[in-house]
């Protein structure tokens, strides 16, 4: 008996998984899982673990080519792992701020890219870029942990703050729709969080037991100043979350590295 009722259990979560899996990545499913788009932004980290772990690859593995080759085709992989999903929505949050909280939703609903959003694109590139060539040899952990808290950020969001749509709209309401609570939803993020400060430690990584964490900063204050200045969030500010939480992540990592590597 208590076989036969775990076993929907078990294939709830790794459907919700798989879901995950395809629906914050263009990676390819293994065979024989059938996703279900539930519960799935609890299992995002763990996508972007795997994408900030091929990120971290490809900086590793341009070493010598360059710093401007390593900046440039890390950037790239990185958005186009994630099917530039993230990256779109922080453009239509630009414009739909931009417009002001009569148009706000007409504007982020809106397929053609304001100045705004042109801007803001530019800037999350900018700040990412200058994160990293901060960064230098702890560029890889940084990218492995900034993808993780990107990713954490939209769940700090989801309870915290009304959909901007209506109720049943909107591609991204099914989120708060089963949020089954912080415990239930942080938990697999939290776990990961663990891992990686355990493998830093384990692997001698210098500062990077701790240095990583400084992450929770922007995961924590990127949505709530989203969620404060839009009155709500959405799917388009959910990405937006994640590309911002990436890009000061990167900054913050890379400014704290580089006046320890100054002191020492």
């Amino acid at each position: 008996m208590l076989a036969v009722a775990k076993a929907p259990l078990r294939a709830a979560w790794l459907g919700d998984l798989a879901g995950s899996w395809i629906f914050y990545s263009v990676l390819p499913l293994p065979p024989g899982i059938t996703p279900r788009f539930e519960r799935i932004a609890r299992f995002a980290p763990w996508v972007a673990l795997v994408i900030g772990g091929l990120e971290a690859a490809l900086w590793q593995g341009l070493a010598g080519a360059g710093l401007v080759a390593q900046l440039a085709l890390v950037l790239a992989l990185g958005s186009a792992l994630s099917g530039g999903l993230h990256l779109d929505g922080a453009m239509d949050t630009a414009d739909g701020l931009a417009a002001g909280p009569q148009r706000r939703l007409e504007a982020m609903d809106d397929s053609r890219v304001g100045a705004s959003g042109v801007q803001a694109l530019l800037q999350l590139l900018l700040v990412r870029i200058g994160g990293l060539a901060l960064l230098a040899a702890g560029a890889p952990w940084a990218l492995v942990w900034a993808a993780v808290w990107g990713r954490i950020a939209p769940l700090v969001a989801m309870p915290l703050f009304p959909y901007l749509r209506e109720p049943g709209s909107g591609t991204a309401a099914f989120h708060r729709r089963h949020w089954q609570g912080w415990w239930a939803e942080l938990a697999p993020a939290l776990l990961l969080l663990g891992a990686l400060t355990a493998l830093a430690v384990g692997l001698g990584a210098g500062p990077w037991w701790w240095l990583g964490w400084l992450g929770v900063l922007p995961a924590v204050l990127v949505p709530l100043e989203l969620g404060r200045r839009l009155g709500g969030h959405s799917g388009d500010s959910y990405g937006a979350c994640v590309e911002w939480t990436v890009s000061w992540s990167l900054l913050l990592m890379g400014l704290l590295s580089w006046r320890l590597s100054a002191a020492g």
